[in-house]
């Protein structure tokens, strides 16, 4: 089993028809369904929210890597957990008591993901990196999709895999944003081991043969 992980951006999909596209991932070598919650405030953009998370537990036993980009992420946590989001990731930036959230979503009994912004440095987790089951580091500036790698991302990857390892910690470093089967070697040799595309997965002539490229396997 390869130890990458892809984690497709369900925002890329057509809406339209919502339910193919989630059975082809589960057709597919797909590790996680990534849901981008956007509130129009943390970012400039407002995609979807608890619903389509309850809506998408109901046709799919893939787990929900649930990305909230939204201010005070800790008024809607226990709405996500209770929704069917199995990994609860929230951004540093927007979460004025970092530890506090992290506590409310391992209360939910769920997975908790911090993410960081590109330019926010890693010491924001210094901390907290032991309380946590993911850091997904944005390799763009969050809120829109189809946006250039940023190149800087790849050394912020290696100097977390570092603390990681230094520290004998077992959390996944997922990356999101830019990414494709150009460069994605590059990435997992940052040491990322979880992958989220959009569009260059919805986008793929076959989408199931473009995940396979993503871990590297084709």
């Amino acid at each position: 089993m390869s130890m990458i992980k892809v984690a497709p951006s369900i925002l890329s999909a057509d809406f339209t028809k919502i339910y193919d596209a989630v059975k082809m991932l589960e057709a597919s070598r797909a590790d996680y369904i990534h849901c981008d919650v956007m509130d129009g405030v943390f970012v400039p953009n407002i995609t979807f929210g608890q619903k389509m998370v309850r809506d998408l537990r109901i046709h799919t036993s893939l787990p929900l890597d649930v990305h909230l980009m939204i201010v005070e992420p800790e008024r809607y946590v226990e709405e996500f957990a209770e929704a069917g989001a199995d990994i609860i990731t929230f951004h540093a930036e927007a979460a004025m008591h970092l530890d506090r959230v992290i506590q409310l979503v391992k209360k939910t009994g769920k997975k908790c993901g911090v993410s960081l912004n590109p330019h926010t440095p890693l010491d924001v987790l210094e901390y907290v990196l032991d309380q946590i089951d993911m850091v997904l580091l944005m390799s763009v500036n969050p809120g829109f999709g189809a946006q250039s790698f940023i190149p800087y991302s790849l050394k912020k990857a290696q100097e977390l895999k570092k603390m990681k390892e230094s520290r004998g910690l077992a959390f996944d470093i997922e990356m999101d944003g830019g990414i494709d089967d150009k460069n994605v070697r590059s990435i997992v040799e940052a040491g990322v081991n979880v992958i989220v595309s959009g569009n260059t997965i919805f986008k793929a002539k076959d989408p199931q043969d473009m995940i396979s490229r993503l871990i590297l396997e084709k």
